[in-house]
């Protein structure tokens, strides 16, 4: 894959470093010459130039790129340059640095943007991802604010535990893509049965965020499937078809 960074700074750098790590072409654009020697990265190549100028971008032969990465500490270079990857070299897939969160919401489609990255909203993730259980966590959020990658750890008191992955109703837009259970990832089928202290990895979009919750809360008993034995429901349910 052919990666196009855009600010060669300590996150710019960090980022190349990983993808040569797995063997992608990484192009690096930044002001400064100096980065290049000091950067340590070993495979990438170099362009040094101003990223907002449309004939650096050129030079770099953007068209190429599969996918641009702004990753500066200038929320207005990152969103400028996503927006002419976008409509000038018509680059599949960008993702922008969000530095000042109080930008976030300009990180969309309208300024090119197919992926912000926001570096507190992450890390707030991954502390609530970490402490909560039986609430539902964002962790990503996909194609510009339309979907999200969320997280639900089943607790012990669970009413879901017991019920089978098929049983249970899940909100027409939400879809469970893997269950995390001692610490192995299981692909999730039909008849695997729920247990306390899964964690539950959904594609979702915003708006099914809060089906999902009152689904998974404890107050609610709306989700509860059959548990084992229950053949008449459990053949209904199998009739009615899978969504999750």
């Amino acid at each position: 894959m052919k990666v196009v960074i855009v600010g060669a700074g300590s996150v710019g750098s960090s980022i190349a470093r990983e993808l040569l790590a797995h063997n992608h072409q990484i192009l690096l654009i930044d002001l400064k010459p100096e980065v290049i020697g000091r950067s340590g990265l070993r495979g990438a190549r170099w362009l040094v130039g101003d990223a907002c100028e449309l004939s650096t971008l050129q030079d770099a032969k953007l068209e190429d790129a599969d996918v641009v990465v702004s990753a500066t500490g200038d929320d207005k270079v990152n969103l400028v340059v996503s927006l002419l990857a976008k409509t000038e070299f018509a680059v599949g897939r960008t993702v922008g640095r969000v530095n000042n969160p109080k930008n976030d919401w300009m990180f969309n489609d309208s300024w090119g943007v197919d992926v912000a990255v926001n570096t507190p909203q992450l890390m707030t993730a991954l502390v609530e991802e970490a402490v909560e259980i039986g609430d539902i966590v964002r962790l990503l959020t996909l194609q510009t604010g339309v979907a999200s990658i969320v997280e639900f750890t089943v607790p012990h008191d669970s009413h879901v535990i017991g019920s089978t992955v098929g049983a249970i109703e899940w909100p027409e837009d939400a879809t469970l893509v893997a269950i995390l259970r001692d610490q192995a990832p299981i692909t999730p089928s039909r008849d695997d049965v729920l247990d306390g202290g899964d964690e539950l990895f959904f594609v979702t979009t915003i708006q099914a965020e809060d089906g999902l919750r009152a689904l998974l809360s404890p107050a609610s008993m709306a989700g509860q499937g059959p548990r084992d034995g229950d053949a008449n429901v459990a053949d209904q349910a199998e009739d009615d078809g899978f969504d999750g």
